[in-house]
């Protein structure tokens, strides 16, 4: 088996391992898998910073990665620690925006990135698969929402 193939046998068993893909059929993940890059990041190395362009997500493969948002008196203060398997910076993917928070390697860690130059190529060469994948991110974007909104309420009263 050549090394490519081996890097994208372990790129599909990651994603298999990620809520966004879990009920994606294995033969789309196969072809998801190709448009994903693999990468290691040491512990205290940032990943991305606030305000900085959105051109990427993520998905823990392994590790944890620590989500900061400066306050008022620019202290970083630390929102989640997101674990194997979360996908982080999705919404700039999407949108084209600026990030909203930085985010840093809380341990020794394994990525998984999509770029927006893969997502586009993706679109144009499995259109139907690149279009669940966005559907996909859609929906956790959604949920994500969703708790955030329950969490607001839930402090108001």
């Amino acid at each position: 088996m050549s090394e490519k193939s081996l890097l994208l046998d372990e790129i599909g068993d990651l994603l298999m391992d990620c809520d966004l893909f879990k009920n994606f059929p294995s033969r789309d993940i196969q072809t998801v898998a190709r448009y994903f890059s693999l990468s290691e990041l040491e512990e205290g190395e940032t990943v991305f910073n606030e305000g900085d362009p959105g051109t990427f997500m993520c998905i823990v493969g392994s590790g944890d990665i620590a989500v900061l948002k400066s306050n008022l008196d620019e202290e970083k203060v630390t929102l989640a620690t997101l674990h194997e398997g979360r996908t982080f910076g999705e919404m700039a993917l999407l949108d084209g925006e600026r990030r909203s928070a930085t985010c840093v390697a809380a341990t020794d860690c394994v990525l998984l990135t999509l770029s927006q130059e893969s997502l586009d190529k993706m679109l144009t060469e499995a259109p139907r698969t690149a279009a669940t994948v966005i559907r996909a991110v859609a929906i956790a974007l959604s949920k994500r929402l969703r708790m955030a909104d329950g969490k607001l309420v839930d402090q108001r009263l």
